[in-house]
């Protein structure tokens, strides 16, 4: 859905980082200073962060910067705007991977990119929810096909070779894998990669990419957050790179990595991985369903299966899947 004028104005003037008196506001929305509170109340229970100042009124409190296809568009460089078929942005959404789901079955083109400013039912892996405060953070997905289902097998490992590259171009280093899907940075989670994927009627698969990456993460939605995560803004400050700009760098990675994984597969980008692997010689605990394997992780295989070394000396293979990956210590 599109926010109605009223929060869209109000979120725009905000977006400024200024203070704004609650007159000020009053007579550039058109509204009762009371409607003011409500509407800024509206803002807070979205996630966006506004401090109230006697004598200088409302501010918000992380600087807030808006999608802007116009800025991301400018940002693309020529081969990825080429593969670009349509961009869909949205206020806000139940989820940017539901709402390309949707469209594959319409029969959309590969190419086409979700954004969305907050989401609200954003998906994790096995069922797990998303949190998506609003302006904060990117909630991009992308739209692919291919022909052969083998080749899905590793493309979220290849996913995030692309995605650590598109950091390191933005001027983030450090960061690290998780197999299968998790963004690393100190063993905190940065982010996460959902790949979902359809049969079409007429065969081939459509794919469905999703990336959620923290920018900035409130503290009261922080206090929601069941395991150990990290935003941008600690781990580069005020250098973090600007919402835009890292969504089109992001894009300039993802777009021509989907469309040349149909011909390579996994091999060229596993080196890459490897090195970002921060799970490697680690003792894990491997859970699927009420069964669970302890061991060494090895390595991963050409098709992107984790390989573990378990203590009875035997060598294990484990697919994605529904397996949950634990860090033993």
């Amino acid at each position: 859905m599109q926010y109605d004028a009223l929060i869209k104005t109000l979120l725009h003037v905000l977006s400024d980082n200024g203070f704004h008196s609650g007159t000020e506001l009053a007579s550039r929305l058109g509204i009762s200073r009371t409607a003011v509170w409500k509407a800024v109340r509206a803002l807070e229970c979205r996630g966006i962060e506004v401090a109230a100042l006697p004598g200088k009124g409302y501010r918000v409190v992380q600087p807030l910067e808006l999608i802007s296809e116009t800025a991301i568009q400018a940002a693309l460089e020529p081969e990825a705007r080429s593969l670009l078929s349509t961009l869909h942005i949205f206020d806000e959404l139940d989820s940017t991977n539901t709402h390309l789901m949707r469209l594959a079955a319409e029969g959309v083109s590969a190419g086409a990119v979700c954004l969305a400013e907050t989401q609200t039912a954003g998906k994790g892996r096995i069922g797990r929810s998303w949190l998506s405060p609003l302006g904060a953070n990117v909630y991009l997905s992308v739209l692919w096909r291919y022909d052969d289902h083998s080749l899905i097998a590793g493309l979220s490992l290849a996913v995030g070779v692309a995605v650590i590259r598109a950091l390191e171009r933005s001027g983030i280093v450090g960061v690290g894998l998780k197999w299968p899907n998790d963004l690393l940075w100190e063993d905190r989670k940065l982010g996460g990669i959902l790949l979902e994927v359809s049969g079409e009627a007429h065969g081939g698969y459509a794919v469905v990419v999703g990336l959620g990456i923290n920018r900035y993460i409130p503290s009261a939605v922080g206090r929601g957050i069941d395991q150990a995560w990290v935003d941008l803004a600690a781990v580069a400050g005020e250098s973090a790179p600007s919402r835009n700009r890292l969504i089109a760098s992001i894009l300039n990675e993802l777009l021509p990595l989907l469309n040349d994984y149909r011909h390579t597969g996994l091999e060229p980008y596993l080196p890459e991985w490897r090195r970002y692997h921060h799970l490697t010689g680690r003792e894990v605990v491997v859970r699927q369903g009420d069964f669970e394997t302890a061991g060494t992780v090895a390595d991963v295989t050409e098709e992107g299966l984790l390989v573990l070394a378990c203590k009875d000396g035997k060598r294990r293979e484990f697919a994605s899947g529904d397996v949950r990956l634990r860090v033993v210590g």
